[in-house]
Order: structure tokens, then C-alpha cells, then sequence
């Protein structure tokens, strides 16, 4: 009988841990505070001491902790934002709804994180110096440059002591996208430590989607800041512009964090590292009986990085040939993702065209998701290699 690997399995992490789940569903049912609260409290100051930050405010998901992070940082209507186009829409969707103008820069092959040395071309050549300011002013959309959103896409953090050196040289702030890198980690050679993502930035988002590292049972998310005042204004925004119930500072937005989601959030991060680690040794594994796989291109990891492998990327020239072949084998797999944003629908009027980001273009060809949780067997593992390898063997004998 033909085996069957599924591609995310999450209900054996919530099988393992009903029962304290449960207990926490009947906690705020006892206490009735469904929004806000003890536990929304103590999920905040928990994972701000994971990501080592001063500050964490939940909010009601990841979209929002981007939206929230780019308007309580300084970024106004009108400034641009710079990011990559291979990212989930929602990090461009959050620079549009705070009002601000999107703008790509290309990514690094190899880790398929922003290029900085692509970002300090950005400044170089399609823009010019505000006096006044000091602020770089892009070509392409008529406005200062107020912030560089680097996306630690996959569970891998971005070069952060080069993209805040150039960031910082155009008066720019630096938000993390680190919806995908909950527990990330990056020796940063300025401070001669390790950096958990979210701790780089001026401030920084994160999701906690249900399949995320750390996933919530529904919609949830954070941002994690150092800054007093960044914090003061989330907390605001999220909750319709007030501090103190009906004085309102501001006009805000419904997004807060839900008690149940918060509680268990709180469950689930005591688990955290242990379930990202089990990750990387998963990661070691595909890597350890992955020879003779010619032309397939593994994930790479600089020795600066500690990823925690949210999805585990492979690249191959025929991907869907190899996509197709694994279903026909009973291997799900995921494509992260097909289409660029720049060459989305959504994004037409922007006026870029195929050939204008060719990385992120040949990744978005070529990359396939395999399946990447802490559950996953050695069995299942040695499968889908085997079953890789069959299909390249395959390829190289008809070529």
C-alpha cells in the first residue's frame, strides 16, 4: 500500500498537550476575561524574555503586528518601505494600510533573505540625498525612504549588522519581518553576541499563525520592541486609539490579542526551543543522507545563523516535475512561493516586469517545501529522500 507523508501534521503537537489546553480554554471561561487580562499579561512578558526585548504587545495576528510596527515606528503616509518580493503578501499588504509606498530589492541566492549588498545599490543608484533630512529619496516613488523591512523568510534571519549599517547611513529604521523565525538566532559581530530575531530592529513583527514554530489555535500575533514609546502607541492602535477606556489619543483598530490564544501561546512557548531544536536536528538529518542528489540545492546556512527551519526549502531546476512525482508517492509538499509579489496581479500598476528581480524569480521557479515539524520520523524522513533520489536518478538516466 502506497504510504501517505503528510506535509504539516499539527494535531500530534495539540494530542501531547490537550489537556493543559484545555485547562487553559476553562481558566478564562472561569474568569470570563476574554480580551486582555492576566494572560494576555503574562504571554506578553514570557516571550518578551525569549526574544531578550523590553517589550512585547500581542495583537490579533501577524498582519496586524506589521501594520501596527510600521505606523507606531515613525513611518508616515507617503514615506516608502523597502522589502523582497518573495515574502507572503501580507508583509506588503501591512506597508500599504499604514499608507506608505512598497518598494523590492533583490535576495540573496543562498539564503533567499534581502541582499544587502542589492539594498545599498537601492540607496546608490535609484536615489537621491534630502538635505535637509539626510533621508535618501527614491527614484521610483518620489519619497524619502523611511524604513527597510527585511523578511527572515523560513525560519533564517537576514544579514542584520549589514542591512542596519545601510539602514542606518540613510537615516532609515530597520523593522524585522520575523513572522517565520520565532526563536532565529544571529551572531551579530557589532555586539560580538548571539541576536534572537526581533531583538535587532527597531521593533519587530511576529504571527502566530497555527502552523507557525509557535502557533496559536486561530489568529494571533505580536510585536517585540526595546523602544517605550513604540510600545506605548501599539497598545493604543490595537485597541482603538486608547490607553484608558473611552479616552481616545488616536484613531486605532480592533486588533487585540485573545485571552485563549494567550494562554495557550504560554503553553506552547515553554516548548518552544525544545520543538525548534528537534527542527534543526530534522534539518542535519535531510542534510546527512542527502548526497548524489544532483541538481537539487539544500537550504544554506551561514555560520552566522541559527535557523529554526519554519519550512525546510529545497530548489530544483524541474519542480514541479519533482512536486508531482513525490504526490504520486504519497508526499505532500508546499511551494513558498510560486509568484513574486512584483509580478502579482495586485501589484501591476507598480510597473515591474519579469527579468526585473532575477533571484527572487529563479527561486520562485524552482522551490519546493518539504514537510518540516517537530513530529516527523526518521521513517518518514529516509522516505521522502529515497523517494527524491528515485526522481533524480530518474531525470539523470532519460537525460
Amino acid at each position: 500500500m502506497r504510504k501517505r507523508v503528510p506535509f504539516l501534521d499539527l494535531s500530534s503537537i495539540h494530542r501531547d498537550l490537550e489537556d493543559e489546553l484545555v485547562a487553559a480554554f476553562r481558566e478564562t471561561m472561569r474568569t470570563c476575561r476574554f480580551i486582555g487580562g492576566p494572560m494576555v499579561e503574562d504571554f506578553e512578558k514570557n516571550f518578551a524574555g525569549f526574544c531578550d526585548t523590553k517589550h512585547c504587545i500581542g495583537v490579533g495576528s501577524g498582519t496586524d503586528a506589521l501594520r501596527f510596527s510600521l505606523m507606531a515606528s515613525g513611518v508616515n503616509p507617503g514615506d516608502t518601505v523597502i522589502t523582497v518580493p518573495n515574502t507572503f503578501i501580507a508583509t506588503t499588504e501591512a506597508i500599504s494600510q499604514a499608507g506608505a509606498i512598497v518598494d523590492f530589492v533583490d535576495i540573496d541566492e543562498q539564503t533567499y533573505n534581502m541582499d544587502p549588498a542589492k539594498l545599498a545599490a537601492y540607496f546608490e543608484t535609484k536615489c537621491h540625498i534630502d538635505n535637509p533630512t539626510g533621508r535618501a529619496v527614491s527614484a521610483r516613488t518620489g519619497s524619502q525612504v523611511a524604513a527597510v523591512l527585511p523578511v527572515h523568510i523560513y525560519g533564517q534571519m537576514a544579514d542584520m549588522d549589514s542591512i542596519m549599517d545601510i539602514a542606518d547611513k540613510y537615516n532609515a529604521i530597520v523593522i524585522e519581518d520575523a513572522c517565520q523565525a520565532h526563536g532565529a538566532e544571529y551572531f551579530s559581530a557589532k555586539t560580538t553576541r548571539w541576536r534572537r530575531a526581533g531583538s535587532v530592529g527597531i521593533s519587530a513583527a511576529f504571527s502566530f499563525y497555527p502552523g507557525k514554530n509557535l502557533g496559536a489555535c486561530g489568529e494571533a500575533g505580536a510585536v517585540t520592541t526595546d523602544n517605550e514609546e513604540i510600545a506605548r502607541k501599539i497598545r493604543m492602535l490595537r485597541d482603538h486609539g486608547q490607553m484608558k477606556k473611552y479616552h481616545h489619543e488616536m484613531e486605532g483598530y480592533n486588533g487585540r490579542l485573545d485571552s485563549v490564544q494567550a494562554g495557550i501561546l504560554n503553553i506552547k512557548l515553554r516548548r518552544l526551543s525544545g520543538w525548534n531544536e528537534k527542527r534543526r536536528r530534522h534539518a542535519a538529518y535531510y542534510r546527512g543522507l542527502s548526497g548524489q542528489t544532483d541538481g537539487l540545492v539544500l537550504p544554506y546556512e551561514p555560520p552566522w545563523s541559527k535557523a529554526v527551519y519554519h519550512l525546510y526549502i529545497v530548489r530544483a531546476p524541474d519542480r514541479n516535475g519533482l512536486q508531482e512525482y513525490l504526490a504520486r508517492h504519497g508526499i505532500e509538499t508546499g511551494l513558498h512561493y510560486p509568484l513574486p509579489l512584483h509580478l502579482q496581479k495586485a501589484y501591476s500598476a507598480m510597473g515591474y516586469k519579469a527579468g526585473d528581480f532575477n533571484v527572487a524569480e529563479k527561486a520562485s521557479a524552482q522551490v519546493l517545501s518539504l514537510l518540516m515539524y517537530p513530529a516527523i520520523t526518521s521513517e518518514q524522513q529516509d522516505y521522502v529522500i529515497g523517494t527524491v533520489k528515485e526522481f533524480l536518478s530518474e531525470r539523470r538516466s532519460v537525460a
